[in-house]
């Protein structure tokens, strides 16, 4: 019997496939951590605005507004841009320790603040620095993520590493939910209120020294490196600028339905739940967190399967799925949380099929030199007008008795998406430095 032949791989080949493991792990840990402290100033509102705001101050109420305003709408599309432009000229690598370095400060200092009651509005105006801050950081974190996994990721692979991007989306905000849930469970009503609601910021700043630890030592992008060596030895091509305004317009139109379909189940149906058909809070909670693990763990296969069959045919089934089950999902939700666990575990599933091919496929759009850039606009950009606005529009249709109008919202954006994503060409596999 002949004897069986083993092709061994080569120690220096071995070793660099060791170090793109440790790095997208690196980036996840980060990028987990990144979506868990912006996730737990939403879970704690009440209770910040109660210890860092007055109402019957008119200074301090506005600034109450401006927090939550610069930071959904304003900061994180100015910090995809900025950064983006960054990442693209110093490297990913310099941007994800920045950035992480830039959350964890806004963290602690949230943690560690004077209240109104001893600076008066002093405590509003810094609340709103660090927000400012971590909305700014947010968005350059969510772009250089997307295109640094993507980058580091085998070619045949991509899709199925680039999940790992909305695995730490839906990863952060069930950390920070299921966090809040403990510290509301455990301490009276009065200690969250008094000193309860800084344990996840200095939980979230003791957390990030792990993971800058764990960034510092990451390989920077290959195709980042080559790209600069092309153009230290002006090989490179001119850019096709007119192909690039064409990918980030394409990019936004993508990603339309994605994320207001995205932000409309895990940010609103809940809430909907709630206040529209009665619905126990604690219930509407839990179920939400248990539907949200569902939809993660199922993000890897919506990845791999992209990498076998191809972006387009997923992200249109996506589409189609979402038109088709918008209604009648959100019409069986009553005051039974059984039935929110039910609609949002579909719907979170279906969002999934296509936020797990997002970094792959906004990634596969652009050229390196202006990459992060591109996705920093587009993406960022598409989340302000589509995505942050969302769960407004919802409860807005929704007080006016037009639910129904929602849905049909929804169901529009989710269509261009669709078409968006007809027009483009397929670029599984496709080498990212010919991109």
């Amino acid at each position: 019997m002949a004897p069986k032949l083993t092709v061994e791989q080569p120690p220096r080949a071995a070793s660099a496939a060791s170090v793109k493991r440790r790095s997208m792990m690196a980036s996840t840990v980060g990028n987990v951590l990144e979506w868990y402290e912006w996730s737990a100033y939403a879970v704690f509102t009440p209770f910040i605005a109660k210890a860092l705001f007055n109402t019957d101050d008119p200074v301090s109420a506005l600034l109450s507004t401006l927090a939550v305003f610069a930071v959904g709408f304003l900061m994180r599309p100015l910090g995809g841009i900025v950064f983006g432009r960054i990442a693209d000229v110093k490297g990913r690598k310099f941007v994800l320790i920045t950035t992480m370095l830039m959350m964890a400060g806004g963290s602690l200092l949230i943690g560690l603040m004077p209240t109104y009651g001893q600076v008066g509005v002093a405590a509003s105006l810094l609340l709103l620095l660090a927000r400012v801050a971590q909305g700014f950081a947010h968005g350059g974190e969510s772009a250089t993520a997307n295109t640094y996994i993507a980058e580091i990721a085998p070619a045949q692979r991509r899709g199925q590493w680039g999940s790992i991007v909305f695995v730490a989306i839906f990863g952060g905000s069930v950390l920070a939910y299921m966090l809040g849930g403990a510290v509301t469970n455990v301490l009276s009503a009065s200690a969250v209120a008094e000193w309860g609601w800084r344990i996840p910021f200095l939980f979230g700043a003791v957390l990030a020294l792990s993971a800058l630890y764990m960034r510092r030592g990451m390989a920077e992008s290959e195709v980042f490196d080559g790209q600069q060596e092309d153009q230290a030895v002006k090989t490179a091509p001119p850019l096709d600028r007119k192909k690039i305004i064409r990918s980030i317009l394409m990019m936004i139109g993508m990603t339309a339905g994605i994320t207001a379909a995205h932000y409309t189940w895990t940010s609103y149906a809940s809430t909907y739940a709630i206040t529209r058909q009665g619905m126990d809070p604690q219930g509407a909670y839990w179920v939400t967190v248990f539907a949200q693990l569902i939809a993660l763990v199922s993000l890897p296969f919506w990845g791999k399967l992209s990498d076998k069959i191809g972006r387009r045919p997923v992200l249109i089934g996506f589409a189609l799925a979402m038109i088709i089950a918008q209604i009648p999902l959100m019409s069986m939700i009553n005051s039974q949380p059984w039935t929110l666990f039910v609609a949002s575990t579909l719907a979170l599933l279906i969002v999934g099929a296509s936020g797990a091919l997002l970094a792959s496929v906004l990634s596969e759009a652009f050229p390196t030199r202006v990459r992060t850039q591109g996705i920093g606009f587009a993406y960022s950009l598409s989340v302000a007008l589509f995505g942050g606005t969302a769960p407004y529009l919802n409860a807005l249709f929704n007080s006016w008795s037009l639910g129904w109008l929602s849905n049909i919202y929804i169901m529009i954006l989710c269509a261009l998406t669709g078409l968006v994503v007809y027009k483009l060409r397929e670029t599984r596999g496709i080498d990212l430095k010919d991109a």
